[in-house]
């Protein structure tokens, strides 16, 4: 007679036979475009709940974040829904933006915002170029409808601007319904920088008041007069590589002598190290830096201060510390931009 042997099974051993083969986690990894409402529903849970499990006292969650979404011993099975394909698209930075408005505007997050762009800061500047995540959808291609045809607006009638004080190329653009892009194609512009007094070609008439032009910008504040006077007070003194003293300058051996006579305590470093302790300004005030790239080596090479009207000071390799014009094609061709000391 055979005997028949009965084994005990575990209850946690019958769950993993019912569960087995099916897919369910108790963390998740997030992805690019999640947020915690997005997760909560996913794994049919709430967001008071995530953020219990995993002691977030906000809702910020960053790519590749590993975030408890159910207890361990507790399986979810996640609700899966195919996500909307996204691209990403250029968006030109104007003045008065910030992330937290662009974000808004293309329903995306500081944090993608600058996760996409490699930021380290939510410092932006006019002119700059960022990307943006937009969502593709498949058009519909409606009916033929036979609509009366209508001829394309006439481009071909332009006229003359005159830069004034405060203009940059999106404002220009705004004011004459053209893109930044159309603006430089139409007058061979290789960078977004222009400068009080140029003409530029645009396309048909204003469709606002141009603004009236400022009187001069005059140092504003203790330490940017100071600064001037600093420089102003060396004009003349001879061109030295890796000067920064009255015996002679070199372009950052300048702006240490000149920062430090001024009261503003800095050390000694290249144009590149200046460049690094500055941020960007899109409307320059006399005293900020003005940076130039690509002079004699690769990237930031050169340094000088603003003294408004389009120009500044510096050491010239041949003229020593003077006064030179951004509206010369040499400086023009290699401006970075216009910085401020933090």
């Amino acid at each position: 007679m055979k005997k028949t042997i009965v084994r005990s099974v575990s209850t946690a051993a019958l769950l993993s036979t019912v569960f087995a083969g099916s897919a369910y986690a108790s963390t998740y990894t997030v992805q690019k475009g999640d947020t915690l409402s997005k997760i909560a529903s996913k794994y049919q849970t709430t967001v008071p709940q995530i953020k219990d499990l995993n002691g977030l006292t906000s809702d910020m969650i960053y790519v590749n974040q590993t975030l408890k979404v159910s207890n361990a011993d507790e399986p979810i099975q996640p609700e899966v829904t195919a996500p909307a394909p996204t691209s990403t698209s250029d968006y030109v930075v104007i003045s008065g933006d910030y992330l937290g408005k662009i974000a808004k505007q293309f329903n995306t997050t500081v944090s993608e915002l600058k996760s996409l762009n490699g930021l380290t800061s939510d410092m932006i500047y006019a002119g700059q170029t960022l990307k943006v995540s937009v969502v593709v959808t498949t058009p519909v291609t409606p009916p033929p409808v036979e609509t009366p045809t209508t001829p394309p607006a006439d481009t071909s009638a332009t006229s003359v601007y005159t830069v004034v004080s405060g203009d940059t190329l999106s404002k220009i653009g705004l004011q004459f319904k053209m893109s930044v892009q159309d603006l430089k194609n139409l007058n061979s512009l290789k960078s977004d920088m222009i400068y009080v007094g140029q003409k530029l070609t645009v396309s048909g008439q204003a469709a606002v008041t141009p603004p009236t032009p400022e009187a001069p910008v005059t140092p504003t504040g203790e330490f940017a007069t100071a600064f001037i006077n600093a420089a102003q007070s060396v004009m003349g003194v001879p061109y030295a590589w890796g000067g920064s003293s009255l015996q002679g300058f070199d372009c950052s051996g300048f702006i240490y002598y000149t920062a430090n006579q001024a009261g503003k305590k800095i050390g000694r470093y290249s144009a590149e190290g200046y460049y690094s302790r500055t941020f960007y300004v899109d409307q320059p005030q006399p005293g900020d830096l003005v940076f130039f790239e690509n002079t004699y080596k690769k990237g930031i090479s050169h340094v000088g201060i603003y003294i408004g009207a389009n120009q500044f000071i510096h050491a010239d390799e041949k003229k020593g510390v003077s006064i030179a014009n951004l509206s010369n094609p040499y400086y023009t061709a290699h401006f970075d931009g216009f910085k401020r000391f933090y």
